[in-house]
């Protein structure tokens, strides 16, 4: 082609207008020069190369980001590796690989992965109280049916009824909630409690206490009993004490014993293996 003929059809493209595409052929230009520039057959990419495809990879991770957050789901993480199911009538109390501490309901079940230090994340079958290490590196997450409660805070419950509602108590901290597909996120403060079932949510506030006025230290020997699974022991002279407390529903047991302790000046010993608590 000669000189004159070059300028002439350069001129015209030049000042020709671009053409439309649908978004279909872009991906699929994209998709084609995509599988031509990362054949394993072509030679190796000058640095510059590298840097541009990396450019784009880290957009397209940036743009897709939130989504994998806020989407988390239960099927994409390994959890079966480890199972501990509580088939008994009681409370089972279980101490997670972080140090974390579960209080698991009669007939409930949670499973958790090999690297659960690390990849702190829990599904639950049933209901469960959590209390919770603190380790900001490495966020809690709890899934249970639909939902994932991602732990920001300290001690909440997480029920499931039969019908698949899930609650979700909080009683320290904060957690933050979420329902898979649905982009809302619910962050709760102490004393509230989120619900979800039939495709809807709310969140309501809840009593985390309970009070006792002027009542006698056999009733609270008995809601110890009925709560933590520990038979009270109380000397006959101080069964009849009047006592007015109040407590946090999901407190420590040893919290409770040492308060009891104190304030009626007695010594207390706890059997682990008989589930026994004698004062004297």
């Amino acid at each position: 082609m000669d000189k004159e003929k070059f300028d002439e059809e350069f001129k015209k493209l030049w000042e020709e207008s671009p053409l439309s595409h649908s978004d279909s052929e872009k991906e699929a230009s994209w998709e084609q020069f995509h599988a031509k520039t990362f054949s394993e057959k072509k030679r190796k990419f000058k640095p510059w190369h590298l840097y541009a495809a990396a450019s784009v990879l880290l957009f397209a991770l940036i743009g897709t980001g939130i989504y994998f957050n806020q989407n988390s789901a239960v099927e994409n993480i390994v959890l079966a590796e480890n199972v501990i199911e509580n088939t008994t009538s009681a409370i089972k109390y279980v101490v997670l690989p972080d140090s974390s501490k579960v209080e698991l309901g009669p007939n409930s079940k949670i499973s958790f992965g090999n690297n659960f230090a690390l990849n702190r994340k829990i599904e639950i079958d049933g209901e469960a109280y959590f209390n919770v290490k603190k380790d900001k590196q490495h966020p809690f997450q709890v899934f249970c049916d639909e939902t994932t409660t991602t732990v920001l805070g300290t001690s909440f419950t997480v029920k499931e009824s039969e019908n698949k509602q899930v609650t979700v108590e909080l009683f320290e901290g904060s957690v933050q909630m979420n329902v898979k597909g649905q982009n809302q996120k619910w962050i709760l403060k102490p004393g509230e409690k989120f619900t979800y079932g039939n495709q809807t949510a709310s969140v309501s506030e809840f009593s985390r206490f309970i009070d006792f006025d002027n009542e006698k230290l056999s009733v609270i020997s008995h809601y110890i009993e009925e709560n933590y699974g520990y038979k009270v022991n109380i000397p006959k002279e101080n069964l009849d004490q009047k006592i007015t407390i109040r407590i946090n529903k999901r407190e420590d047991l040893k919290t409770i014993v040492q308060l009891l302790s104190e304030m009626y000046n007695l010594n207390f010993e706890i059997n682990e293996d008989l589930k026994q608590i004698t004062f004297q």
